[in-house]
């Protein structure tokens, strides 16, 4: 705490309201615009940018949104650096590092975006390019990875030790923590479970497989179960599932065919990795309670594990659609943190 309180970090404070006999223990309390960080969520259809303090609090943001598919790296990387000049001009403070989520393919080493197949990226400098326009250093993590951190350390999944994040919007992603440690796998490339093959007669994915997990609960599954054109922007399908969560019946006789497939996934999910806790992430934390809980039986039934272990949850996110951005901020912090 002295090292802390030193750089400004944290401030000790002595607790205004006293119980019991004896020295009262000092307050520590985090400083959020000690050490400010970049956070950035470059999405499909949105990105966004804000200035992150320590304790995850969003100082400021900027956002803008994309045609899905437009945009190239050299054009994000020079609204994100415009966003920041705002920022700061903005705020006052200059951040000390830039932690970045993409939805794709992403070798933590080095911010390779190895491939964003909605984004249309592939073999893209990524953190190099945004490091030399910002003169940061610069982190790049795949965005489920990202959520997976941030509610870990922010969000519901904060008591527990082995977590999976299960994403959905145009793509679906996941994140894995084992033993309270982000899984990182070979060259930082893991946690695909998009990709996972649940119907072999199903749609053609991107992949080159069919059926994955990602076209079957993705947001184009979604459109269709609810019976909306594909394309339809996010906030009417996010209206159209709230509105299905006052009618548990009519949610379940709607959803019917998705929840199944989220079932089939979480299932496989439950029996290779055995979290204690699945968080639903993007467009799945809007699911109607019945839908959620239905799922939650179900896969407590099928799964090996789930009847071994009786204790999986389902929660939905608690961070929402800032999952990402969160998770952004916490892993520059890591290694601001580290290097301190």
């Amino acid at each position: 705490m002295d090292e802390l309180s030193a750089v400004g970090v944290v401030s000790e404070e002595v607790p205004t309201h006293r119980h019991g006999a004896g020295r009262p223990s000092l307050l520590v309390l985090p400083q959020a615009e000690a050490v400010p960080v970049l956070a950035v969520d470059v999405g499909v259809e949105q990105v966004t940018v804000a200035l992150a303090g320590v304790g995850g609090r969003l100082l400021g943001v900027r956002g803008w949104t994309l045609r899905r598919g437009q945009g190239s790296p050299e054009e994000a990387v020079e609204e994100i650096a415009r966003a920041r000049v705002d920022l700061v001009d903005e705020l006052g403070c200059e951040p000390t590092r830039a932690g970045v989520s993409v939805p794709g393919v992403v070798r933590r080493s080095d911010g390779l975006v190895h491939e964003a197949p909605n984004l249309h990226w592939t073999g893209v400098p990524f953190g190099a390019l945004l490091g030399d326009a910002l003169g940061l250093p610069v982190d790049v993590g795949n965005d489920a990875d990202l959520g997976a951190l941030a509610e870990h350390t922010r969000g519901v999944a904060r008591t527990s030790q082995d977590v999976v994040f299960l994403s959905a919007d145009v793509g679906v992603g996941g994140g894995v923590i084992l033993g309270g440690v982000s899984l990182r796998g070979s060259g930082g490339y893991v946690g695909e479970l998009g990709h996972m093959v649940v119907n072999p007669t199903g749609r053609q994915c991107y992949c080159g497989c069919r059926g994955c997990l990602e076209t079957e609960i993705g947001e184009d599954a979604l459109c269709r179960a609810l019976n909306l054109a594909a394309g339809t922007p996010r906030p009417v399908i996010v209206a159209e599932l709230r509105s299905l969560a006052a009618d548990g019946e009519l949610a379940l006789h709607r959803l019917s065919g998705f929840a199944e497939w989220l079932t089939l996934g979480l299932t496989n999910v439950l029996n290779l990795l055995a979290p204690e806790l699945v968080v639903l992430g993007g467009l799945l934390a809007v699911l109607p309670p019945a839908v959620v809980s239905s799922v939650t039986t179900e896969v407590r039934r099928r799964s090996l594990v789930g009847r071994a272990a009786g204790s999986v949850r389902l929660a939905t996110s608690a961070l929402a659609g800032d999952a990402a951005l969160v998770g952004a901020a916490e892993l520059a912090f890591e290694r601001v943190f580290a290097v301190s």
